[in-house]
Parts: C-alpha cells; sequence; structure tokens
C-alpha cells in the first residue's frame, strides 16, 4: 500500500536515489532549498516505509505556487502514484491564486487531466564543448547590497516576489551573480548554480536581446569545464537562435503550464533563461 506524508531532511537522500536513477542535476543543497523555502511544502510517497516517490512546491508570496521534482521509482510507475503526488502538491497548495509548472511532453498529458493550460514553451539548450563567447567588463558582480533591486526587477518579469529563491542562489555561488547596468538603472541579471551533471545558468532577465548576451558570456566563463545549460522560454527566436551559433544545442523541450487564473503573468519577454523548471 503506497502512503504519503511530507518529506523531511531525512528523507532526501531517497530523494538524490531518485534524482540519480532519472539522471536528473539536483544535489543535496537542492533539496534542502526546497525544505527551507517553504517549510511542509513537500511531499514523498512511502512504501514499506521506503521511499518511491516525491514532490516539491514553493509559494511566491501567496500569488504563485509551483510544483516540482515530480520523480517516481521507475519500479513503482504506472501505478497511479505521479497523479497523486499532483493531488497532494495541489492541496499544499490550496488557496493560492495560480498555480504553475514546467511540463515535459509525456507529463503535459497528466497535467491537462488535472486542469492545467499551457502557457507557452521552453528548450534547454546544453553546450558540451567550446564555447564561441567574448566576456565584457560592461559585467559587474553583483553585490549584496543589490539583491533588494534584482529581486524587485525579478517579481515585475517573474509575476511575483522570489527574493528567497535569490538570495539563496547567491548564497550558493555568488561568483556566478552578475549584473548589466546603465548608469543606476539596472538592465539585466543571471545567477547560476553547479549540479551534478551540469553547470546551470538561470535566471538570465534582461531589457534588449544585447544584454542579455553579455550575461551568459560572463557567467558561462565560469562553468570550470561542466557542460552548460540554459532552459530557455519561446519568447525569442533569435535568442534560441544566437545560443545556437555560439554552440548550444537543444536537448529537449517543456511547456510552462498554469492552473487558476494567471493574472499574474509577468513580462516573459524578459526573462532570457529561467532558474529551472523545478523553481520556476
Amino acid at each position: 500500500m503506497t502512503e504519503y506524508r511530507l518529506m523531511t531532511t531525512a528523507d532526501i537522500g531517497a530523494g538524490l536515489r531518485l534524482c540519480r536513477a532519472a539522471g536528473w542535476n539536483q544535489l543535496e543543497r537542492d533539496w534542502m532549498a526546497f525544505l527551507a523555502l517553504k517549510p511542509g511544502g513537500s511531499c514523498v510517497a512511502t512504501q514499506d516505509e521506503n521511499v518511491v516517490g516525491t514532490v516539491t512546491t514553493i509559494s511566491y508570496t501567496g500569488k504563485t505556487g509551483w510544483i516540482g521534482m515530480v520523480l517516481v521509482d521507475s519500479n513503482y510507475q504506472r501505478q497511479g502514484i505521479g497523479q497523486h503526488l499532483l493531488e497532494e502538491a495541489l492541496g499544499l497548495l490550496r488557496g493560492i491564486e495560480t498555480v504553475k509548472l514546467d511540463a515535459t511532453p509525456a507529463g503535459r498529458e497528466v497535467y491537462l487531466k488535472l486542469g492545467f493550460k499551457d502557457e507557452y514553451g521552453l528548450s534547454r539548450m546544453i553546450a558540451d564543448g567550446a564555447l564561441n563567447l567574448t566576456v565584457s567588463d560592461v559585467v559587474a558582480e553583483i553585490n549584496q547590497s543589490e539583491i533588494d533591486a534584482i529581486a524587485a526587477m525579478d517579481a515585475t518579469v517573474f509575476g511575483a516576489n522570489r527574493k528567497g529563491l535569490l538570495q539563496w542562489l547567491y548564497n550558493d555561488l555568488p561568483e556566478v551573480a552578475f549584473a548589466v547596468k546603465n548608469g543606476d538603472e539596472l538592465l539585466g541579471y543571471c545567477l547560476g548554480r553547479r549540479g551534478h551533471n551540469f553547470f546551470h545558468i538561470g535566471p538570465v532577465v534582461a531589457t534588449d536581446l544585447a544584454t542579455a548576451r553579455l550575461l551568459v558570456a560572463r557567467a558561462a566563463a565560469q562553468s570550470d569545464g561542466m557542460p552548460v545549460v540554459l532552459d530557455v522560454p519561446h519568447q525569442h527566436p533569435e535568442w534560441i537562435n544566437w545560443l545556437v551559433d555560439v554552440g548550444f544545442r537543444e536537448q529537449r523541450q517543456f511547456v510552462r503550464m498554469f492552473l487558476g487564473a494567471n493574472d499574474f503573468p509577468g513580462e516573459p519577454e524578459k526573462q532570457f533563461a529561467i532558474v529551472g523548471p523545478e523553481f520556476g
């Protein structure tokens, strides 16, 4: 019999086991972030007290809820566990106006049955070789005193305040936190993190394509030889074309989906890369 309960730090090892089996990128600190950003917001499925599935949720200022890390052990798939985990997640986000997630093509069919609707597509772009990029000194390192301004711009672009997430990203890897300014005006910023399989750049938020290019060039230079990935919304075909020109290729696609009113869609045209499917 499958049972469902809230996830605790004692379950992180099981979450990592599921990540490695699925080929996902997350590390222990990512799981710790889920538990810290929304205490009591993650759930596990167990059989005979063994964790066989997970799901995480985050609430961004009570305005937008996010579902991620839907993982089911391959030995226990096709038993309805994934759908039940999603229902548990929706229960944990009850009362939040809009719930979003980034779905794989296969997962999308499940989410459609639960009432989710498509918002826009995304592509995971990966570079596992040398990149044809030039680093510019126009891009500056972000310091702690600038996090409030970064969070304010991010809230406008994403559609909800994610300061806690941005602060976590900055604290974990400040050397990949960059911004471009015109005087006191913030034109764009990016953050990033290292994972098990690759170096993940995101979010990348910018007022224009040229600024996004500058930010990615500077951030990618910090990869230390790891493959680099960005999860890129399908807002600017010329942006994806540029990524291909400098050495990226499309690995797979996602669909951003929402349940509810979606009254706060943000400004997707200024989001050149998301944090990741698990965070939004």
